[in-house]
């Protein structure tokens, strides 16, 4: 296990090579799920717990880690599964993440290893799955299902986030000149996708989503399949980097190499606040980058780029 935690410990640091790293863990039992390892900090064995008075049942207590002080979610607990045992925590580990500018870390039983994969190998959650699934994709490795959680989903219901414009800046938005063209956001979390909505809809803009760079890259192609150009059709692209079947590195690539795409304005709009990698951004040619999630940073920045022109 220790070459495990030594692994993911190193690793960590490698962000921008157009490829997904997972880590793999388990909570009981033998299915496996997984975690970009971009978003993972440090791994450890469970530490002493300190616990919180009034807090949601599945934060297990706050741990006093290298200087600071991190909440500890039960993550089987948050996605309906049963809880780790306090006679296991003893035995269980510690995944230290960084998710919109927040760190936090995920109890679970197990960490089993490693594994590199293309994005492309990563599919959607099956359609039947409902709205309340906590997934965002789906892969096999090794002939064996691994899911992928929909960790913004979690940490929504946890710990919100306020995705409320506020009434300066809405003011503001009436003021400016009306009739702008929509703009198309690209994210798998069903969560994020509302907040940027509620968002950009708060300033007066028409918002149209997509759940991932191949759908959006349809999307682009469809529309400008009469010879006109994406910017004839939106103000901007907002998107999301992780992403099933392509990613926001991807999808970014391939539109600034289309001539009827390359103009219009794409921003990167990523939870990877914490081991972003600029040079990354500026390699695939995206226009602009913002760490989630702050509605009013997104709404001035949209503001701004629309009146830039």
């Amino acid at each position: 296990m220790a070459g495990v935690l030594d692994s993911v410990n190193q690793r960590t640091q490698l962000v921008g090579q157009n490829r997904l790293e997972l880590l793999l863990f388990r909570f009981r039992g033998r299915q496996m799920y997984g975690i970009n390892v971009f978003k993972v900090k440090e791994v450890l064995q469970c530490p002493k717990l300190s616990s919180i008075p009034n807090s949601r049942s599945m934060v297990r207590g706050v741990a006093h880690i290298r200087g600071e002080t991190i909440p500890i979610i039960d993550l089987a607990m948050s996605i309906g599964l049963p809880a780790i045992t306090p006679d296991a925590l003893a035995t269980s580990f510690v995944i230290i993440t960084e998710y919109n500018r927040r760190t936090q870390g995920f109890l679970v039983a197990g960490v089993d290893r490693i594994v590199n994969m293309n994005w492309e190998d990563m599919l959607p959650p099956p359609k039947g799955a409902g709205n309340d699934v906590y997934l965002t994709a789906v892969t096999h490795i090794d002939d064996k299902l691994v899911e992928i959680i929909d960790v913004e989903k979690i940490l929504a219901e946890v710990s919100p986030l306020s995705d409320d414009v506020s009434t300066d800046i809405q003011t503001r938005s009436r003021e400016r000149a009306s009739g702008h063209l929509p703009v198309l956001v690209v994210d798998d979390s069903s969560v994020a996708r509302r907040q940027i909505q509620r968002c950009l809809t708060a300033i007066g803009m028409e918002v149209i989503t997509r759940d991932d760079g191949k759908q959006a890259l349809d999307y682009l192609k469809e529309i400008t399949a009469d010879g006109s150009k994406a910017r004839d059709h939106l103000s901007l692209i907002i998107s999301d980097v992780e992403m099933p079947e392509m990613d926001g590195y991807t999808l970014v690539t391939r539109c600034k190499n289309d001539p009827a795409l390359r103009d219009t304005f794409i921003m990167l709009h990523t939870s990877l606040s914490g081991v972003f990698n600029t040079a990354m951004v500026q390699k695939v040619g995206a226009d602009e980058f913002m760490a989630k999630f702050s509605a009013d940073e997104l709404a001035e920045k949209v503001m701004e780029i629309i009146d830039r022109g």
